[in-house]
């Protein structure tokens, strides 16, 4: 759960129609008309995902007591890893046993088993997380000539509010439940769940253990993963969210062809509009972007947009912010050409820009530090604008950032956390990871070093 406003987030699920087939009841006959089809129809495509992992267990309060470490040793008290389980739901998307679900279910998971809804049980695999959009893919270990039944996608840029929608989850671990409602909202931002701030709104009861489950339209079509509820008491409000069925369809199919998610870089920071600088521009209403600042090789500044241009429409659909102008490029594929609009000097400008994924200049060069020394079970890499896009780093970032720490390492006993910038060490500056590994490689009576979390510097003296 994350905390929202004065309510508690619970990641959750939803859906939605398309265009074509949308029409009111004509009669008091078809107004009672049943979706059991329609759930007959998804249900076995909906999955349980149980997902299990070691974490570190706390301290004995009895840890540093010098009485306690003589009669017992210097491992009494000391933190025991325990094994952490969560509970969740997936859909199969292919008759190979592909599955999609939200990446929180299976953070740091080592063991994952799925259960379908004729109860058969599986053991899978990961082969995708992508934590900037909270979805994960996962396969089914199975016999190859086993055939899944699966989902079919609906375009989710055609879901409007009003549409019919049925969520189909393991809501509290009670077992496959489905519950109805409409399109509540569409293109919902500032949930303050993943990177990309686009969500289907619906009113269909959504509860903890539904997220990764599917919202469908009346025909059982995705249009949403179900990720998260707006509550203040931790159940159903009628106000859940869904991750769009075309951001899905674009995460599975990276899986199919890699393990990372590859999306356009622009290189640039930008800023939605407020009313008052959508009035100095002489605009009625505050729609579009401005570019506020960029790397002089990115994209953006290479196609001849320049600072202080206002980009109002992308291959012609209207840009309103920069939530649904980073959902909007996130669709695009690498290699192909976008047509800007931009506004600049009370003129628009149509500019094309290409679709390239960020460098990875310097190459992160991924290491595990050992020794003697209190980064003992960190993975670090040097920062490129390719890991400052991954970890949502400011665009003028650079050093060396930690991006995995081994559970009950040394490290993770001294308090880093995924995300430190390593700064300095014996007053050193860390500008690769071979400066890491340099300064690591000494022994030391006292190691005094300084990190940077989340913008602010933390400066730490240690025995060695």
């Amino acid at each position: 759960m994350r905390i929202f406003l004065t309510a508690i987030i619970v990641l959750a699920s939803y859906g939605w129609v398309l265009a074509a087939d949308k029409r009111l009841p004509e009669s008091h006959a078809e107004i009672q008309l049943s979706f059991s089809k329609t759930v007959k129809k998804v249900s076995p495509t909906v999955v349980n995902v149980f997902s299990s992992k070691v974490v570190a267990g706390q301290r004995s309060i009895f840890s540093n007591n010098s009485f306690f470490e003589q009669f017992f040793g210097g491992q009494f008290g000391r933190s025991q890893p325990r094994v952490q389980k969560s509970l969740g739901s997936g859909i199969i998307v292919d008759a190979k046993g592909t599955i999609v679900t939200n990446y929180h279910v299976i953070e740091g998971g080592t063991k994952i088993r799925v259960v379908l809804a004729d109860f058969r049980e599986y053991e899978a695999r990961v082969i995708l997380k992508d934590e900037r959009s909270d979805l994960a893919v996962l396969e089914i270990i199975a016999d190859k000539d086993i055939e899944f039944e699966h989902i079919i996608f609906a375009d989710s840029d055609a879901v409007e509010v009003g549409d019919l929608t049925l969520a189909l989850g393991n809501p509290f671990g009670v077992g496959q439940t489905v519950t109805s409602g409409i399109v509540s909202a569409v293109a919902r931002t500032n949930i303050g769940i993943s990177d990309f701030q686009f969500f289907i709104q619906t009113d269909a009861a959504i509860n903890p253990g539904n997220s990764g489950g599917a919202l469908v339209d009346s025909l059982g079509r995705l249009i949403g993963v179900n990720t998260a509820i707006f509550s203040r008491s931790g159940g159903s409000n009628g106000i859940g969210f869904a991750i769009p069925a075309n951001m899905v369809k674009l995460v599975v199919n990276a899986a199919k062809i890699g393990n990372r998610v590859q999306r356009p870089w622009m290189g640039a920071k930008l800023q939605s509009l407020n009313n008052e600088i959508a009035l100095s521009l002489g605009l009625e209403k505050p729609e579009g972007v401005l570019v506020l600042s960029g790397l002089n090789d990115a994209p953006l500044y290479q196609s001849g947009i320049q600072r202080g241009d206002l980009i109002i429409a992308m291959d012609g659909k209207k840009i309103i912010n920069e939530e649904q102008f980073g959902y909007q490029l996130s669709q695009k594929f690498i290699g192909s050409v976008s047509v800007f609009s931009v506004l600049r000097d009370d003129e628009i400008i149509e500019i094309s820009v290409n679709m390239v994924v960020a460098p990875e200049n310097p190459p992160r060069r991924q290491t595990v530090i050992d020794g003697n020394n209190p980064f003992a079970g960190i993975e670090v890499v040097n920062i490129s604008p390719a890991v400052a896009e991954e970890m949502s780093l400011p665009l003028d970032s650079e050093g060396v950032i930690i991006s995995h720490i081994e559970i009950g390492s040394v490290a993770q006993r001294f308090g880093f956390k995924i995300g430190d910038i390593i700064v300095s060490i014996s007053n050193v500056k860390i500008r690769r990871v071979g400066d890491l590994l340099t300064e690591v490689s000494y022994g030391k009576k006292f190691w005094r070093f300084s990190i940077n979390r989340g913008g602010r510097v933390i400066n730490s003296i240690v025995n060695g």
